[in-house]
């Protein structure tokens, strides 16, 4: 039986949001290396809302900024922020394939963090799966390895924001507009970053490093409008597996861009991460929408 062009289409969209999140990271990585991660973080949220609002802004007006729960949304876009912040840091300072992969747990810890504090039963496996997935983590960063140290720390602790912005945006599912809610998200990530980022200020040293900051907004938004189009046109259950892509194309670029490819039990890691989250996807037990950047 061969899947509807829908299904097809909402496959293709979704491996493409992936892969531009993927390519996100990717310039961070170079970005980071010659300026601070903060203010890698600051251009991906400002020139995001920017190209939101030119999407949107025209046709929605001001129901792209309307909220009943303004504290969720700036307390979910806080999460939002730190959460990049973190991973930026994080993928700075080690390999894109064992950072993204590390911060891949994001969904599991949801799961897991959605029976603790919203009451919800816990789907069969959890457990099991997050004591696979911190396995795989192990592997990654095994004593002895070359990336055992505090790096690790950092996509780990993205893992850990991007758990507390899912299970907010679940609280606020119903009560707000989607793209709303996206905004908004992007939005008070760009105003707590502006707060912060001017104290480790640098200007870009060329035209090249300027357009590069500009493009973290611009492949960063339209990897989140094609999760939008994808989502209208797929059941969110039957893509999620989809969005394991992610960490397949973070192997590929850091290969291409950086010239590093992970070791042999690095990739066992990596291999057992994504497997689990894979299967618990497509058993419906984790999350249906992807890690968001």
């Amino acid at each position: 039986m061969h899947a509807p062009p829908s299904s097809l289409r909402s496959i293709a969209l979704l491996v493409g949001a992936s892969i531009s999140f993927a390519l996100l990271d990717s310039i961070a990585k170079h970005l980071s290396q010659t300026h601070n991660p903060m203010l890698v973080a600051w251009a991906r949220y400002v020139f995001h809302v920017a190209v939101m609002a030119a999407v949107y802004l025209p046709r929605m007006g001001r129901t792209l900024v309307r909220t009943r729960r303004p504290m969720l949304q700036c307390l979910r876009g806080a999460c939002l922020g730190i959460s990049s912040v973190c991973f930026f840091s994080g993928v700075a300072l080690m390999p894109q394939a064992e950072a993204t992969a590390i911060m891949s747990i994001a969904p599991i810890l949801v799961t897991v963090g959605a029976v603790l504090w919203l009451g919800e039963r816990a789907p069969r496996g959890t457990w099991w799966s997050l004591a696979a997935s911190f396995a795989g983590v192990l592997l990654i960063v095994r004593p002895g390895g070359a990336l055992f140290g505090w790096p690790a720390l950092l996509p780990l602790g993205a893992a850990v924001f991007v758990m507390g912005y899912q299970l907010l945006t679940r609280m606020l599912t119903g009560v707000d507009n989607g793209l709303a809610t996206l905004f908004i998200g992007a939005l008070v990530a760009a105003a707590l970053l502006t707060v912060l980022a001017p104290a480790r200020w640098q200007m870009p040293h060329d035209g090249v490093q300027a357009a590069l900051f500009v493009l973290t907004g611009v492949v960063g938004a339209f990897g989140h409008l094609l999760l939008v189009r994808a989502y209208e046109h797929g059941s969110a259950a039957a893509l999620a597996p989809f969005s394991y892509t992610h960490p397949a194309a973070a192997v590929v670029f850091g290969l291409l861009f950086f010239g590093q490819f992970p070791d042999a039990v690095s990739m066992a890691g990596i291999a057992l991460i994504v497997v689990t989250g894979v299967v618990m996807a497509a058993s419906g037990r984790l999350p249906a929408r992807p890690i968001e950047e």
